[in-house]
């Protein structure tokens, strides 16, 4: 089953000119986004019949008739026609291959890390007991793998919340924790606890994750997907009310 995506459609329309309409097979799956991007360059999206194993093409009409790329794998960059993967070559959607180190990969790798990181945490909160920050924990490790879901597949994020609050209780505990958790802004130092500090180091990963998807999601002037930056941003922030609570001795 073949996944039409938007980034797809953008690699595919930088060769071909005035579509009017877009084939795929009826059994093809196409993103929230990829529709969104034909409409509104108000292209239409034909559904057509499967062909056989035999002659199964990908095929786009254009004007000047039908463009086919035989099954296999395409590179991303130039569409030339690959039929084995290169060890230095990944799938970034579908059969498109791009380098390992194309941005869309790295941050792929960041946000596998960041979940490595967040079960460290676990590990730790578990030993000591911390029973709320080990589920509250669980939540922004579920949460992160919602955003790389959302990215693989080129899904819509839902609506933001965390450990119980919403992007809008987020932010205002995260900016006035003298109002929610009686302490001041907390600036990170190792005697307050490894708890703290590997929360620190969590929250900083976030960061990074935050910059590589800016990196990402730029095209020229304009930044695409940000429900995944405003995600990230969220999570961070969640991750230092974490920190203030466990200063606090909240857990």
């Amino acid at each position: 089953m073949r996944l039409i995506t938007e980034a797809l459609l953008r690699s595919e329309f930088k060769k071909l000119n005035n579509l009017s309409e877009y084939h795929v097979d009826k059994n093809c799956i196409v993103t929230p986004s990829a529709r969104a991007y034909l409409k509104d360059r108000k292209i239409m999206l034909v559904f057509r019949e499967s062909k056989s194993l035999d002659s199964k093409k990908e095929e786009i009409k254009s004007n000047s008739g039908y463009v086919s790329i035989q099954h296999g794998y395409v590179c991303n960059d130039t569409g030339e026609h690959i039929k084995v993967k290169p060890e230095h070559m990944t799938q970034v959607f579908a059969n498109r291959l791009v380098t390992k180190d194309h941005p869309r990969i790295v941050l792929r790798g960041k946000l596998d890390s960041l979940q490595s990181k967040i079960l460290e945490v676990q590990i730790i909160a578990e030993k000591k007991k911390c029973t709320k920050l080990l589920e509250e924990l669980e939540e922004g490790l579920n949460f992160t793998r919602n955003i790389l879901r959302a990215e693989v597949l080129e899904e819509e994020l839902a609506e933001i919340e965390l450990i119980g609050l919403n992007e809008e209780e987020i932010r205002k505990m995260s900016h006035n924790p003298k109002k929610h958790f009686g302490i001041e802004h907390i600036l990170p130092h190792y005697k307050q606890g490894e708890l703290t500090i590997r929360l620190n180091s969590l929250r900083s990963s976030v960061r990074e994750v935050e910059l590589q998807a800016i990196k990402s999601f730029r095209i020229g002037n304009e930044i695409q997907r940000l429900d995944i930056i405003r995600a990230l941003n969220r999570l961070s922030s969640c991750i230092y009310i974490m920190m203030l609570k466990n200063h606090a001795k909240l857990y």
